[in-house]
């Protein structure tokens, strides 16, 4: 008897130390698009000749005070739940200081992949996931209340994984952080349950990125080249089989020209234990083709976390 109680102790003890040491999501708290563009904080970014509307978050840091207040608060309350935070702020600014960096680098030639802002803070910051809130504050009389809408949105797929909707109950306060706080709060638990459950699923079957193999048009060979009796694009697939979390990828096109690879499931962490993302994970594969037998030159492009682009034939 005395056995099987130590046995149940032993049990419980190594439960609890499993449970405590769940690693957690890291977060970062955006204002949402809806807010941005309601409150005139965006800009125009050229993809590739298109002209497209983006969030200004660096405008809208340094001139909302309120802005400043609430994504001061709801960092504060994941902070309390032990959410690992990235700080938007901090984040803009490294990405500033490395953009002049970059300016005064002398670029290669070949092709190249249109990043927006967005995609380069995601970059910088490499949170796992992004926290989009909108907010409006609602007025009956003497009281206020507000509405928010929090959207829980992976950083490398932009997929939503987590969102919590809802009304704060009218009070006389017209503290913004505490209006929000009260709205907030009921709903708090289950939205970092989702989260939690997600980032759960990316520990067991990896993380999820896109791969698109491509090739320059001066080179003159292409994904049906034969190596040792195997088509190029065949022994590309045989090495995501081999590198990826349990085999995990899915061939969605593939031509002499060029291959795209979706639900690519690669490892959270690398051996030291840092975040890989779509760029370290494809380095990798970039060194692979450039090694006997394959010998083939090759270019590494990305965007954002989850996005990457290998052409061959150049650099």
């Amino acid at each position: 008897m005395k056995k099987i109680s130590l046995f149940l102790v032993c049990l419980l003890f190594m439960a609890s130390q499993s449970f405590g040491q769940a690693k957690k999501p890291t977060i970062m708290v955006l204002p949402s698009d809806v807010w941005c563009n309601t409150n005139g904080y965006m800009m125009e970014f050229d993809n590739q000749g298109t002209k497209v509307k983006v969030p200004n978050y660096k405008k809208a840091f340094q001139e909302n005070a309120d802005l400043l207040t609430v994504i001061s608060k709801i960092n504060g309350l994941m902070a309390d739940r032990g959410f690992p935070l990235k700080n938007a702020e901090s984040a803009l600014k490294t990405l500033e200081s490395e953009s002049a960096e970059n300016a005064m680098l002398t670029s290669k030639g070949g092709a190249a992949v249109a990043e927006s802002p967005v995609d380069k803070l995601k970059k910088t910051a490499k949170a796992d996931i992004i926290m989009q809130l909108t907010w409006t504050v609602n007025t009956t009389g003497p009281k206020k209340s507000i509405t928010f809408n929090l959207q829980g949105l992976d950083a490398y797929t932009d997929k939503q994984v987590a969102t919590a909707v809802g009304t704060g109950a009218p009070s006389f306060s017209a503290d913004l952080p505490v209006l929000l706080e009260e709205a907030v709060l009921a709903h708090l638990d289950n939205f970092n349950a989702s989260l939690q459950t997600h980032f759960d699923d990316m520990f067991a079957n990896g993380r999820e990125i896109i791969i698109r193999v491509k090739k320059f048009d001066s080179w003159d060979g292409d994904l049906e080249k034969d190596f040792g009796g195997k088509e190029l694009g065949d022994v590309i697939e045989g090495w995501l089989k081999d590198n990826t979390q349990k085999g995990r990828f899915s061939t969605t096109d593939a031509t002499e020209n060029m291959m795209l690879f979706e639900q690519v499931r690669i490892p959270l962490y690398d051996a030291g234990g840092k975040a890989i993302d779509a760029r370290g994970f494809c380095k990798d594969l970039q060194k692979f083709l450039q090694a006997p037998p394959y010998g083939i030159t090759n270019k590494l492009m990305t965007k954002g976390l989850g996005q990457a682009t290998i052409v061959l034939g150049d650099k």
